[in-house]
């Protein structure tokens, strides 16, 4: 390791290591949090809870009987390591996880670039 250099954990995802580092264990790069399943990118709408923010999911579905889409969202819950640090506004993605409590299963891993 280069001394200033961060070390961080291969998620298994194409996203960029942040650049800060933290302590929490809930953190997939800096803790012992393993991220499986889907993969999600949505807007976060709040981030007032510690340490969580809450990130609508757009998506369209498709109606047979009338042979067209519809435009439907989701509100999910995930958990914001420090390193990260989402706000309101920023656009996410987001990775599934173990249940960390009895509404988050998910956690942040990027913060996506406009």
């Amino acid at each position: 390791m280069i001394r200033g250099e961060i070390m961080a954990r291969n998620i298994g995802l194409d996203v960029q290591a942040p650049s800060r580092e933290c302590e929490d264990p809930n953190c997939p790069f800096h803790g012992v949090l393993p991220v499986r399943g889907q993969v999600i990118t949505g807007k976060v709408v709040s981030n007032r809870m510690d340490r969580t923010v809450v990130v609508v999911h757009d998506y369209l579905h498709f109606v047979r009987k009338y042979n067209r889409y519809e435009k439907r969202h989701s509100k999910i819950h995930a958990h914001n390591p420090p390193c990260i640090g989402a706000e309101a506004g920023d656009m996410v993605r987001i990775a599934e996880c173990r249940p960390l409590s009895k509404t988050k299963s998910f956690v942040v891993v990027e913060v996506k670039k406009p």
